[in-house]
Parts: C-alpha cells; structure tokens; sequence
C-alpha cells in the first residue's frame, strides 16, 4: 500500500459510505480474481461493523463473494468514473479478460485474501454473513467490515475532505447510463447535536 493509505477504526467506517457513494465490490476464490461497480452499499451497524451490498444474481462478483465468504468495498474518486463505469457494465462470465481490458491495477490489502483497486479514496475488507432468504429473495449481502483503510488526501480525522482537496479526488454518485455526479459542497450546520448511529432519534 502506498505510503498515504491509513487504517480506520471499523466502528468509525460507516463514515466511508454513509454519503452513498457508487463503490467497487472486489473479491477472489481460488485465483479468480473481479472488480464489479455497485452504487447500493449501506452502512448497517456500528458495533460490530456491518454494511449491505446488493448484487444481482447476473453479477459473476456475487458467486465468488458467496464461495469464497469475503469482499472489499472500495470508494472510487471522480478520476475513476471510465474505470467504474467499465468495471460495471462488462462482465467476467463473458469476457475472461475483462480486468486487463480496463486497466484496472490491484493490489494487497493487509490481513485480506482479497485485492483492492489502486486509487479509490477508502476500502472496507468484510467477511460474509450468510443469510440465505436474503441473498436469494432480495439479492441482499451482508458483510462485517473487519478493518478499513482510506487515503489521507481524501479522508482524515475521521472525515473527509472533500472541500479542500482536488476535485478528481471527490467520490462519485451514479444515476444511470454513464451519468456520475461529484460529491458537492459540504454544507454545515453550526451548533448540531452529536447524534450517535443506531441509537434511538426522532
């Protein structure tokens, strides 16, 4: 890993995806390695960490995170919306190079049997929580994040840091048809209560 990638605290990695980026589902079982885009990622609890993925029973991603019970969530910056867009609408079922034909650069995650993609802003290393009905009936993966990483330039101090870096370094919102939107302008709210994730609101 480079020199800029720091750990977080898993407890603290809902913040990585709690803006709803479109993200990278990475994962490897038995030398077969993908990278697969997926904008419905969801931090789901705190202690212990959790998150969801949606991955549709077409996606070849999805048949190596359920043999192989591991994943890596990752958050692409703007520079990266070719890779993204690609890595999403092409697939290793019908194009065994798929990986080489986008360019896409992998490397080791401490501790995880599982690559991560070269130059996205945060990655989430998780181990499948299996739950069958779910997987089958609403395409529905869960995942404990065991440990979590982000780039310094992006995320720091337990934030991110979008107003003051380079704008390619901005995480990416899909819509559809190769249409991304940049994370935008943050907007502050002066004097706001502490909420803490899953407690009782409202």
């Amino acid at each position: 890993m480079n020199e800029h990638i720091m750990p977080v605290e898993p407890a603290k990695a809902y913040r990585l995806i709690n803006h709803g980026p479109a993200t990278l589902v990475s994962a490897r079982y038995n030398g077969t390695d993908n990278v697969m885009a997926a904008s419905w990622v969801c931090a789901l609890d705190y202690d212990p960490a959790r998150l969801t993925v949606v991955l549709d029973k077409t996606a070849y991603t999805r048949e190596l995170i359920e043999k192989s019970r591991s994943f890596v969530i990752q958050v692409p910056v703007a520079a990266q919306a070719s890779l993204v867009h690609f890595l999403g609408s092409h697939s290793l079922a019908c194009e065994a190079d798929k990986l080489t034909q986008s360019g896409v650069s992998l490397f080791a995650l401490p501790g995880a049997d599982v690559p991560g993609v070269s130059g996205c802003a945060a990655w989430l290393y998780c181990e499948l929580i299996p739950e069958d009905h779910n997987q089958q009936a609403y395409d529905l993966f869960i995942g404990e994040i065991k440990a979590a990483w982000a780039d310094s330039r992006a995320f720091k101090d337990g934030h991110w840091q979008f107003e003051s870096g380079a704008a390619d370094w901005r995480s990416l919102h899909y819509i559809a048809g190769g249409h991304f939107y940049a994370t935008g302008e943050a907007v502050k709210v002066h004097d706001a209560p502490q909420l803490t994730p899953g407690a009782p609101q409202g």
